[in-house]
């Protein structure tokens, strides 16, 4: 009687000897790249061309806003009577009258503008208050 040999391969020796079909290696590049743009977009910080318009826009405007605000305060200061101007600002009570206070007086009109900046007059105006 023959023995039979039962012992299997080393998992080594199998990779060595795999040969995948055509299908099966198209499979997996789709199923590495679906992996890739999930990771890419959920962990890696990827983002859409819209989503990078607007978070660019929103920087766009805030960097505006303090840029116009420092504008407004050093414009506030270094106008005419501008203490009994402080004291007359201090002394509104709603935050929506002091800006309209600040944007009336042109200190938050940036140079080269017909209106004021109203980010930056409400910032100036948080800077004044305090």
């Amino acid at each position: 009687m023959a023995t039979k040999n039962t012992t299997k391969p080393s998992l080594s020796r199998r990779w060595e000897d795999y040969q995948p079909s055509k299908t099966t290696l198209v499979w997996a590049c789709v199923a590495a790249v679906v992996a890739t743009i999930i990771v890419g977009f959920s962990w890696g910080g990827w983002v859409t061309g819209s989503t990078s318009q607007t978070m660019a826009k929103a920087a766009g405007d805030t960097a505006r806003g303090e840029l116009a605000s420092v504008i407004c305060v050093e414009r506030f200061n270094a106008a005419p009577g501008a203490e009994a101007k402080l004291a007359e600002f201090k002394a509104i009570s709603e935050s929506y009258k002091k800006r309209q206070f600040i944007e009336a007086g042109g200190w938050a009109t940036m140079p080269g503008q017909t209106s004021p900046d109203r980010l930056g007059a409400q910032a100036c105006a948080t800077a004044l208050a305090a």
